[in-house]
């Protein structure tokens, strides 16, 4: 009888410890964990809600302790291989989290947990058409879970069927109307495909459901001004940072919409304040969004002739160098000194740090150019020209301060039809989400021509990354082959 009550009582604490985790409070959980652990110190279970406890308390360590414990006393408990995949999958062990969530899935084919895991993990891994297959089976077992069919969207979407992936956002929409996460998601797909009106109409529909904050209003805010509709642009974003007054993306859109609609450029004291507040972060996120330019400027620079002989090339001037990117992209190569050129005071300091620059200047581009006399025989302009939409003035001021046959080496975003097939701004250049120019590759030829310069490279190029989709964008090479300037 004992031992019958001591299982009753191991059984019921640990309903109540899974119960807490599930709800939270994982304080409350872990001395009732110790008591059943005291009265059924062998159960899987246990080990399982142990590293689950760790995990949803952020001891990663001890999780892993705990579940690999458990796995060696249990290997094929699905509970365990499967809080283990979230834990791998959390660490960063693509490759482990789904081979520990395939066996789970294995151990128990109805478990959609495990699925949409093992989805997560492929997605991750590259496999998107394995990540629509699991993710489906996880929809299928459980459609009114909306977590759930936002990674089949994502999976869909990488996958390269975006009307599918759409269709799955609108039915998690459908299933859990008051939620907003689905309908962020649905916004910005929308923006990714360039379709702005259905972007603002999803963006409407989630302000009139109550279901809307203000990321929801800043991306509706991108929609318009990329419809050209500034004025309501300029509403949404009001709007935004009603409702999140602290949030830095949202305060990073209300100062883009001050940039005034047809503007050839954007005005100097919007960058310094928006790059001012981005200076902290900005190598981490740009590095996590899979920026190409550094080291597409230094496969480029490999190919001057004269540092391809070994020979040094300088002094060279780095236009709105930022924290230093670029530069300490090409540092190791036979160049410099480098002098550093940007509005924010806080991004150079952030280059500064990094020691290779022989000189820091806070300066705008424009006026650089404009004026000072020095020459140069390598100019480099990284992602620098998405500030610019008429390039006609900064190409002949680049043109002026180019060293015979020198080398101007910049990129920038490219200019592509909306979605109903409309080429957006005048056709050369347009003002786009989140204040930033996007050029037409054709314009971008003319117009450096028209300077004097030559190009010896134009060519397309991915600039980065946002939600797993490609910034199309340009990377042009010019030489200055007329010296009158």
């Amino acid at each position: 009888m004992p031992a019958l009550y001591a299982t009753a009582d191991a059984e019921a604490l640990t309903a109540r410890v899974a119960e807490l985790i599930r709800a939270g409070r994982t304080s409350a959980a872990r001395p009732l964990l110790a008591a059943a652990r005291h009265l059924a110190p062998a159960a899987s279970t246990l080990a399982e809600l142990a590293g689950r406890l760790a995990l949803r308390e952020g001891a990663l360590d001890e999780a892993r302790e705990e579940l690999d414990a458990g796995l060696s006393a249990a290997p094929d408990h699905p509970g365990l291989r499967k809080c283990r995949a979230e834990l791998r999958y959390h660490l960063g062990d693509l490759e482990g989290a789904a081979r520990d969530a395939a066996e789970a899935v294995v151990l128990d084919r109805t478990d959609p947990v495990a699925k949409a895991l093992l989805g997560l993990s492929m997605l991750d891994l590259g496999r998107a058409a394995d990540a629509v297959a699991c993710l489906g089976e996880a929809v299928a077992a459980q459609p009114a879970n909306t977590a759930f069919r936002q990674a089949l969207a994502a999976a869909q979407e990488v996958n390269g069927d975006r009307d599918a992936a759409l269709n799955s956002l609108l039915a998690a929409i459908a299933s859990a109307p008051g939620q907003i996460e689905p309908r962020t998601a649905a916004v910005l797909l929308c923006i990714r495909r360039r379709d702005f009106v259905r972007a603002v109409a999803l963006a409407d529909a989630a302000c009139a459901a109550g279901a809307a904050d203000a990321c929801v209003l800043g991306l509706k805010g991108h929609a318009l001004s990329s419809l050209g509709r500034h004025d309501a642009a300029a509403e949404a974003y009001r709007e935004a940072l009603k409702l999140g007054p602290e949030d830095l993306y949202v305060r990073h859109l209300v100062a883009a919409s001050g940039v005034i609609p047809g503007a050839r450029r954007a005005p100097p004291e919007y960058l310094r304040t928006v790059f001012n507040g981005y200076a902290e972060r900005f190598d981490v996120h740009l590095v996590s969004l899979g920026y190409r330019m550094p080291g597409l400027f230094r496969a480029v620079l490999l190919d001057h002739p004269a540092i391809a002989r070994g020979e040094h090339v300088g002094p060279v001037l780095d236009l709105g160098c930022g924290t230093g990117l670029v530069g300490l992209a090409i540092a190791d190569l036979p160049l410099g000194p480098i002098v550093g050129i940007d509005l924010s005071p806080r991004m150079l300091n952030f280059a500064a740090a990094k020691e290779i620059y022989g000189e820091l200047r806070e300066a705008d581009a424009m006026a650089e150019l404009s004026d000072r006399t020095r020459s140069w025989p390598l100019i480099l302009a990284g992602d620098v020209l998405c500030y610019f939409g008429d390039l006609d003035p900064l190409f002949e001021a680049v043109h002026a301060r180019l060293e015979p046959n020198g080398w101007f080496v910049c990129s920038m975003e490219e200019l592509l039809p909306d979605h109903d097939g409309t080429v957006p701004g005048n056709g050369d250049w347009a003002l786009q989400r989140q204040g930033r120019y996007a050029h037409a590759i054709a314009y971008v030829r003319a117009s450096a021509e028209r300077a004097g310069l030559h190009f010896l490279r134009l060519e397309r190029q991915t600039v980065r990354y946002e939600a797993n989709a490609p910034v199309p964008g340009i990377l042009a090479v010019v030489q200055r082959v007329r010296h009158d300037g």
